[in-house]
């Protein structure tokens, strides 16, 4: 068994972020992750994927993100920008080592690998993220088994979608974008969810983000007046992806899916539409079988935490949507947020 003081697992940009903290201290860290290469849980999503916010709010510290700072990374420019930033700073990091359980023993954490590795630390540090597990609801198993159903992890590009209708369920940003390049080559109806405006993508020129940071809106604390108008509105920059612009690719336009049946999907205004295939776009939840400590998760499984301080004594997260800010689900964000639980770390251990 591998003992270390800390450990991170996941080692995308929330796990790189902890680990350039960490590199500026005398403790013994490792980052662990389950895919081949780093970068590897951006190149598995959908090909045409472009970052929401601009490369000059897409870097994590200490090394730029090539390219114009205005412009818009695509999904495999920045999975490289990540391989790059770990072979930069030469983090300790073990690939193909997902950790299948995780547990409190003894006053400090075990943690078991897929192929029977063990890692001993006083400190575990979370980084995987809040986009684990695609929300499939439960009205998908009633659809025939003719229906083709993908998730935001299994759709890639239009090619893949059978000819015909398609659905896609969920109009926040990546519901939006397949919904746009589907319209191209098939009949398109777009479910939506609650309300939300989109944010103008410029203003006077410059980036909204860099409005929003520049005005202190990014870092407004989540229990803020600020914070929580934000996480209510669930905004994003409008694209070309308000329902006008949709709507001008003869998308349409519906309420929410009230039940699925055969080859029938039904919205909430009644309207009945045969369909021959549906994209699952809802967000995600949180796989957390695998950490055997249940005061750290809640009844539905999700993990619980307050501003990335677990339940559990020694526990943490990083890169938690929402986690102290609005910024914390995005790449400019994430560090400082890295950079506050290891301030909590060196209060604790």
């Amino acid at each position: 068994m591998k003992s270390i003081d800390i450990l991170v697992i996941g080692a995308g940009q929330a796990g790189l972020a902890m680990g350039y903290h960490l590199k500026k201290t005398p403790f013994r860290f490792l980052l662990v992750d389950g895919a081949s290469r780093i970068g590897d849980s951006w190149r598995h999503r959908y090909d045409s994927l472009r970052l929401f916010t601009p490369r000059s709010l897409s870097a994590l510290p200490g090394l730029k993100l090539k390219g114009d700072p205005q412009g818009y990374a695509s999904r495999d420019e920045f999975a490289d920008y990540l391989e790059t930033y770990a072979d930069h700073f030469d983090f300790p990091i073990e690939m193909k080592t997902g950790i299948k359980r995780l547990e409190r023993c003894n006053g400090h954490f075990a943690a078991t690998s897929f192929d029977g590795r063990g890692f001993e630390a006083q400190v575990v540090v979370l980084a995987n993220g809040g986009f684990q597990k695609p929300i499939i609801p439960a009205m998908a198993k009633n659809l025939s088994s003719a229906i083709q159903q993908f998730s935001p992890e299994s759709y890639k590009n239009p090619s893949q979608i059978p000819p015909g209708t398609v659905v896609v369920v969920g109009d926040g940003a990546t519901g939006r974008d397949i919904a746009s390049e589907l319209a191209a080559s098939h009949t398109v109806y777009l479910a939506t969810g609650n309300p939300r405006g989109l944010m103008p993508e410029r203003i006077l020129g410059i980036s909204m983000w860099w409005w929003l940071k520049t005005l202190g809106f990014l870092t407004a604390p989540t229990d803020s007046f600020i914070g929580r108008k934000l996480r209510e509105m669930d905004s994003f920059p409008n694209r070309e992806r308000d329902f006008a612009a949709l709507r001008r690719k003869e998308i349409q336009i519906m309420p929410k899916v009230k039940q699925a049946d055969g080859n029938t999907i039904t919205f909430a205004n009644d309207t009945n539409v045969f369909v021959n295939s549906v994209v699952w776009a809802m967000g995600y939840h949180d796989d957390s079988d695998w950490v055997v400590m249940p005061e750290v998760k809640d009844v539905q499984g999700d993990f619980v935490h307050q501003k990335g301080i677990s339940p559990v004594k020694n526990l943490y997260f990083v890169g938690r949507p929402w986690q102290t800010s609005r910024a914390s689900a995005i790449i400019d964000g994430v560090s400082k947020d890295a950079g506050m639980i290891l301030h909590e770390i060196m209060m604790n251990l």
